[in-house]
């Protein structure tokens, strides 16, 4: 009557509508430790502290400042803009 640990899948929190979802459904977002930018991390490994995204959330993370509060630090809309703009649907 254990819980088999193969078939959790690791949740994480949208920054944009607050929902969890699966890991593998969201996109990281990172800040480069190097020169202190803002990246996509496709492969959801960089080090350094992250967060998370729907890729339909875009224009509402941009609109709210998302970023800035999940990195605990001011950062340029524009940066966040430029970095999201591939994700961005509409």
């Amino acid at each position: 009557m254990g819980l088999d640990c193969a078939a959790v899948t690791p949740q994480r929190l949208c920054i944009g509508c607050r929902r969890s979802d699966a890991k593998s459904a969201l996109v990281r977002l990172v800040i480069n430790p190097v020169d202190a930018t803002l990246q996509l991390d496709w492969a959801q490994r960089l080090p350094g502290r992250g967060c998370y995204l729907h890729p339909q959330c875009v224009s509402v993370v941009i609109r709210n400042h998302g970023v800035g509060r999940a990195f605990r630090r001011s950062i340029d809309p524009a940066q966040v803009a430029a970095v999201l703009n591939p994700l961005k649907a509409d």
